[in-house]
């Protein structure tokens, strides 16, 4: 006996349960679209939930294309120097910013 895959059960070890709520609309549409394709609701979710997935990165490859990115563009910037130089002069600055404030002070 062959079962039209509306009646045909999951094995519990198989399928995972869960509930989702839907828009009334979303319902609907779902509904007749699963029933003209002779399929269940679940079924299209299923399908609908692989493709979504399919197109989000794994975890690892995800961490890896981050990366390779970071590396393509580490350092693209030329304008800027390097961090010992970039330290130098920040603190140069620093030191001729107070020695101006100290002078504008004392000829007040």
């Amino acid at each position: 006996m062959r079962l039209h895959p509306i009646h045909m059960m999951y094995d519990p070890y198989i399928m995972k349960r869960t509930q989702i709520y839907l828009e009334e609309d979303q319902a609907s549409r779902l509904s007749h679209l699963a029933r003209s394709r002779g399929t269940t609701s679940s079924k299209m979710i299923r399908e609908a939930v692989d493709t979504y997935l399919a197109d989000e990165p794994a975890g690892d490859d995800w961490l890896t294309r981050q990366r390779s990115a970071v590396e393509a563009t580490f350092a693209s910037i030329p304008r800027l120097p390097d961090g010992l130089t970039y330290v130098r002069v920040s603190r140069a600055r620093d030191a001729e910013r107070l020695e101006d404030l100290e002078r504008r002070w004392r000829h007040r």
